[in-house]
């Protein structure tokens, strides 16, 4: 159990302690995507700007912000940067979370977050046409660090 970094050697869940850790600047990237219909696709793309994308671009942005209070051992962090981008394409939503942190510890869990709320802000603005659709391929695409 001592491979789980938020598991001691009893089993009990503990908080990682970065204390001792070097600040750094930290960035990650993740992707989501929601799978729909051609039609439901085309409907989302003709939509005037400031609807369903934009309404799921500020649902990602406020739940990365707010990751720490969702995910019980994450560490609130000051994010220096944060942007979510969605792109419509045939039959889905592509979804890409970039967060930036000059910290103690990663963002991987930001990014993972406000992708997948995102993805699930589309599901839910377009779930009253489109019945069939999925949320898929939630993941981490980049993960750096660098010393400041």
């Amino acid at each position: 159990m001592t491979d789980l970094s938020h598991v001691d050697e009893s089993g009990d869940v503990k908080m990682v302690d970065v204390g001792g850790k070097p600040v750094s600047r930290r960035r990650a990237v993740a992707r989501a995507e929601v799978r729909m219909s051609a039609e439901t696709a085309r409907r989302l793309r003709d939509l005037p700007k400031g609807d369903a994308l934009a309404t799921a671009q500020i649902a990602g942005i406020m739940a990365a912000k707010r990751t720490s209070e969702l995910i019980p051992l994450c560490h609130p962090l000051p994010l220096t940067h944060l942007a979510v981008d969605l792109k419509v394409g045939d039959e889905a939503v592509e979804i890409v979370a970039s967060v930036e942190t000059t910290a103690q510890t990663g963002v991987e869990m930001e990014a993972l977050t406000a992708a997948s709320v995102a993805a699930l802000t589309v599901y839910d603005m377009a779930k009253a046409i489109d019945k069939g659709m999925t949320v898929a391929d939630v993941r981490l695409v980049e993960k750096t660090k660098e010393n400041v």
